[in-house]
Formats: C-alpha cells, structure tokens, sequence
C-alpha cells in the first residue's frame, strides 16, 4: 500500500509576475507539505521575495494560480491573510513600546479579546525569554531580543504558516542560534515555515527541502543532501603510509591527482558511504593501506553560486509529489 500523499500548506502553479517589460516569475511551480520547513535561495532580483509578497496577499499574481492553506490567494485572500504570519526582513517592532505592549498591540490587530490576549501575551514572552524585559521599551532590546519580539509578534494569532524573510540578518552567532532553535521548535509542533535566506548555513540547518529561484524559474530542488550530491567538484581525499601504498592506489584507481610529497591521492567522490566503501574495500583488498580519508563535498554555497548550470542538470520538478501528480487540497 502506498504512503499517502502529503497535505499541502502552500501551493504555486504556472505563477508569473512581470513589472513592465521585466519578468519577475516566469512560471514558478512549488509546493510546500504541512509541518515543514522549505527555503528559497538564489541571487538578488531572483523573485524570492516577490514569491512571499504575493503569497501573502500583497501582490496580485499576472498568471497562474497560488494556493496557502488551501485558499486559493486571488480568490480568498482574507482566508489566506488569517492562516499566515509574515516576519520580514526589518523588525515591525514599535521601538516607544514595551516588548508586552508591542504583542498586546498585535493581539489587538487581531480581533482577540483582551483576556485572552493577555494569556497569549504571557506565554509567548515566557517562551522568547523576554519576561524580564517585558515592560522596557523596545528601543532598549538588543538585536536578538528584537527579532525574538518580531516572530512573537507573528505568533500572537497562532498562524499555522509562516513566511520568514532573511529572520536572523544581523544577529550574532548566539542569537542566531536561539532562533534557528525557536524555528525548529515551532515546525515540531505542526507549524509550516517558508524560509528566504542569503545565509547558506541557515537554510542548510533548517530547511526540509531547498527550491533554487535563478531569473525568475525554479531551477533546482530537493533535500539540501540532495542538491549537494548533485553539484560537481566533490572529492576524496586518501592518505598513505607509504608511497609504495600510493603508487598501487593511483594505478588501481586511474582517476585522480596525487601529491607524492603529502601521499594524498585525491579521487572524485560524493562523500556518501555507498561510494566510500567500495573504493576502500577495494584497496583494502589489495593489500593497500590507507592511513585517513577527508571527504570535500559540495555545500550550498556551492549550490547557490552556481544555478546557471541547473538549466542542463535539473533536479526532480518542485511541483512533483510522491505519488507523481501535481495538485491542490
């Protein structure tokens, strides 16, 4: 029996945008299952954050059709509007109010009664650690108590899907890692997150899945693994006792260059145990020894610097499901 096909909480077919003679989105095709994190990457003017703009009902699309949460997004934007929160790149924090009043604000904009606004208030300052904070003005909070503040924010109407646009920008290392656990905390419990970050580590961290946006198309997508086993240039790196061990290695295996001085021969592989073994096993039977190895994989960096290539190599189509249909709930 096969596995049910995921539920989606965002949906993208055919969607195109131009701005006078420019092509923003050129037929973009994605979907995004519940309880996922999935993330945008490519170049500035790559249409990232003209995706989440008319995801969240900010844009009109020109063509094709967007579904969030179900919702078709020209058809039911306030449907849409009530099932989504947005933190944006630049904090919507109040600076001139306290961090309780800033949430008690949004509670407000929401059409939450007092009451219960107070209690989600509460909570949500209890869970982004700024209790003791809760009454100083904004304008006091560090960088990362400001973030922190902003997804609370988003949080205080309890959205079941999230848009994140570059949500650690300009946070240290430390506070970047607190959010990047808030995230991981918030999928667990159910909540759909998208994801459009110029920070490689970030997304590698966070996201399920990785779409590729290159002039406008959908270029490559898949698991971060995935996107990086299918980038060229990984290697491994095998070192010898011996250059007698090297010799043999060289001649058994062909493809590779060697450093006689190191006793390094350095093959191409992708790192991946299904590769590794059997080049080892191999030499190993030979009687080679082989004293460490050090695989050199691709990252995404590797990934996001080079999408001009994915026009020839593309990866499974961002609109294909497991059970090989394209549709919407």
């Amino acid at each position: 029996m096969s596995a049910a096909a995921p539920r989606l909480a965002l949906q993208l077919i055919g969607l195109r945008k131009s701005f006078g003679d420019k092509t923003v989105l050129d037929g973009i095709d994605l979907a995004v299952a519940e309880g996922t994190t999935f993330s945008l990457l490519g170049p500035n003017g790559a249409g990232k954050t003209t995706t989440v703009q008319i995801l969240s009902t900010l844009l009109h699309s020109d063509g094709g059709e967007a579904f969030v949460a179900g919702f078709d997004v020209a058809r039911r934007p306030d449907a849409v509007r009530a099932a989504i929160g947005v933190t944006g790149q630049f904090s919507a924090v109040d600076s001139l109010l306290s961090g309780e009043e800033n949430l008690m604000l949004m509670a407000d904009l929401n059409h939450i009664n007092r009451r219960e606004g107070r209690r989600r208030t509460g909570e949500l300052l209890e869970r982004f650690d700024l209790l003791e904070a809760r009454t100083q003005p904004a304008m006091t909070y560090s960088g990362g108590m400001r973030r922190r503040l902003d997804l609370a924010m988003t949080l205080i109407g309890d959205p079941r899907i999230i848009f994140l646009d570059e949500p650690t920008t300009g946070l240290d290392p430390r506070s970047r890692r607190t959010m990047w656990q808030i995230i991981r905390e918030l999928v667990a419990g159910g909540v759909t997150i998208l994801l459009t970050t110029q920070n490689l580590e970030e997304a590698d961290e966070l996201a399920d899945r990785v779409a590729v946006l290159d002039h406008g198309r959908i270029v490559a997508e898949g698991t971060p693994d995935e996107l990086k086993r299918r980038m060229p240039g990984g290697h491994a790196r095998l070192y010898f006792r011996d250059l007698g061990g090297l010799e043999s290695a060289a001649r058994v295996l062909g493809d590779g260059s060697r450093d006689d001085d190191a006793l390094v021969l350095q093959v191409p592989n992708d790192g991946t145990p299904q590769s590794l073994v059997p080049l080892l096993t191999r030499l190993d039977e030979l009687g080679v020894g082989v004293e460490r190895v050090i695989v050199d994989a691709p990252d995404l960096d590797d990934v996001f610097l080079g999408p001009g290539q994915w026009g020839v190599r593309r990866l499974p189509h961002a609109g294909d499901h497991p059970d090989g249909r394209c549709r919407h709930r």
